[in-house]
């Protein structure tokens, strides 16, 4: 038996073409723990949202989805999913380049199956992105 961790398996149909910055499935190995990671957004200790830029709340609240992962004894490959909800698509569109140099610092060549949606608001006051996760921890 081998000490390594069971991997993720990425499943890309090709009749579905090629995702482009996500995965259209994740297959988790038997055996797993499941980690469901609550919404996070840009905020601070405080609850305060501590950035401004689109791409700033993005890697903030990555990061707290991150924390989340890593508290609980996972990484990042080890996250199967993720829906992020934003309150301006116009935005999301516009931040891409820079959304994709955040992902690349903090998740390298990781796509778990995504999905963004636009909602009319969130919660936290000032918040424009919000990011919920699934993890399949070894």
């Amino acid at each position: 038996m081998s000490d390594e961790p069971a991997r993720l398996t990425i499943v890309n149909p090709p009749e579905l073409g090629a995702p482009r910055g996500f995965a259209h499935g994740v297959v988790a190995p038997a055996g797993g723990r499941l980690l469901f990671v609550a919404g996070q957004t840009a905020t601070g200790p405080d609850g305060r949202i501590t950035a401004e830029s689109f791409a700033a709340q993005f890697e903030v609240a990555l990061a707290r989805v991150l924390a989340v992962v890593q508290a609980a004894g996972g990484e990042k490959e080890h996250v199967t999913r993720m829906t992020m909800y934003v309150t301006s698509i116009e935005h999301y569109r516009a931040s891409r380049r820079t959304l994709r140099d955040v992902w690349s610092r903090h998740m390298g060549a990781h796509y778990p199956a995504m999905a963004v949606v636009q909602v009319a608001g969130l919660v936290d006051e000032g918040a424009d992105v919000e990011i919920e996760a699934d993890a399949v921890l070894p």
